[in-house]
């Protein structure tokens, strides 16, 4: 069995590790690291899982998953180049950043697949996006969807669409716990303690996400069902078109596709002129 090292065991490296103990990995085969001796200690504690330096993952390991914050990346990059190469894969788990990046600065031939993970990781439901890169084959693509199957569902899409995947789904998260945060604050308006109204908020939107994933039917379709003629349902739904929710959700998804897309010029490779 191959080894894997998990490089920054952040909250999704946490979570990527813990998923796989779940998925029956051995201790034995997982390695991380991490810049914090008390935090590398307290996850040893916890996993049974060795805290190793970035030289020694990239010695040890066979699959090393970059789970560092993008801006992070650099120096990161700086102590694994010249230890990575063509027997090794690099998983990306880095927003914005392209195959392409990594390839340049690995020897030529290194594969490396890209990854759109997002925070239900650590709950075993991410959603997570593949991308193989220039030198990734159909082997390394299954390698790393069957890794993340321990954490959640998996889709291959081809590169050019993760920046729209980081966009809707790695940033996704983000715009639920939002609109939950503001139908709580409602209820609070409407009279009701907070913890009832968190209660029948949460609830709700657990139950609506299950009728979506196990359901044939459409969301509107879904929608439609709540919305009765000349009901309450309709009322709020006039509401939200009128102050432009949908328009908003729109621009706002586009906005982090923008940014997503930032991200990865800023390691773009100069023009030669």
């Amino acid at each position: 069995m191959s080894t894997i090292a998990v490089v920054g065991a952040g909250k999704i490296g946490e979570a990527l590790l813990s998923g796989l103990l779940h998925g029956g990995r051995p201790a034995e085969e997982l390695l991380f690291t991490e810049r914090h001796p008390e935090r590398a200690a307290e996850l040893t504690r916890r996993y049974g899982v060795a805290a190793v330096d970035v030289a020694e993952a990239a010695k040890r390991a066979d699959v090393l998953v970059v789970a560092v914050k993008p801006q992070d990346i650099d120096p990161v990059l700086d102590e694994l180049a010249p230890l990575v190469g063509p027997d090794s894969l690099l998983v990306s788990l880095c927003a914005g950043l392209p195959t392409a990046l990594y390839e340049r600065r690995f020897v030529e031939g290194t594969p490396v697949v890209r990854v759109m993970p997002n925070t239900p990781m650590v709950v075993g439901a991410a959603m997570s996006a593949v991308s193989p890169g220039r030198y990734a084959t159909r082997e390394h693509v299954r390698t790393v969807s069957e890794l993340l199957s321990c954490v959640g569902a998996v889709v291959e899409v081809p590169e050019s669409q993760q920046d729209a995947v980081t966009a809707l789904s790695g940033s996704g998260p983000a715009y639920f716990f939002y609109l939950v945060e503001a139908m709580i604050d409602a209820g609070i308006l409407l009279g009701l303690p907070r913890a009832v109204a968190e209660q029948l908020i949460i609830q709700s939107a657990v139950g609506a996400a299950k009728m979506l994933a196990e359901s044939d039917e459409h969301p509107v379709i879904l929608r439609e069902a709540v919305t009765s003629p000349a009901g309450t349902t309709i009322n709020a739904i006039r509401e939200l078109e009128k102050h432009g929710v949908r328009a908003a959700l729109l621009a706002a998804i586009e906005a982090a596709r923008d940014r997503s897309v930032e991200l990865g010029k800023v390691h773009e490779e100069p023009e030669r002129h």
